[in-house]
């Protein structure tokens, strides 16, 4: 289980809360962060805090901290259809441009059988994406343990 530290924004009467996780990306960590392009295009795009509602069972107050959890089988599912699914795509649409084009006769039967691959890859990419996004909303985070109010220091 994928575990992460978050934030209790807002409870609601109903059963949920609100709650927002700082989202750390690999990119601080390195000695060359400072001259890697990797990272510019990591600090400059990617989304600092995410937040989202998940369900509660209990009182929760405004600032508390909490450890929540998801299963690793969800994230990896939905890397594999990201990932996965275009190459599958890219082999399908290939192998059937070549036989399209086999049957047509065109002498030169290359640039059709590329074009039905990239067509095959970019149907099954936004396929799996669709796919993935479906999963990782059925799937919510589950809360493993309270953490307690942040420790707040004061400077002088």
């Amino acid at each position: 289980m994928m575990e992460e530290v978050a934030t209790v924004i807002r409870c609601n009467d109903n059963g949920w809360i609100t709650v927002e996780v700082k989202v750390k990306n690999a990119c601080n960590h390195c000695d060359s962060n400072e001259s890697c392009g990797t990272s510019a295009v990591s600090k400059a795009f990617s989304p600092k805090v995410q937040r989202f509602a998940i369900p509660a069972d209990g009182e929760f107050q405004e600032g508390e901290m909490l450890k929540l959890g998801l299963p690793e089988s969800v994230i990896l599912k939905a890397a594999a259809l990201v990932y996965l699914l275009p190459l599958l795509g890219l082999f399908i649409g290939a192998g059937f441009g070549h036989f399209l084009m086999g049957l047509i006769g065109v002498a030169s039967a290359d640039l059709g059988t590329m074009a039905f691959a990239l067509l095959g890859a970019v149907t099954a990419w936004f396929f799996g994406k669709a796919w993935a996004r479906r999963l990782e909303q059925n799937s919510l985070p589950v809360i493993i343990s309270r953490l307690g109010q942040p420790i707040v220091t004061s400077t002088p």
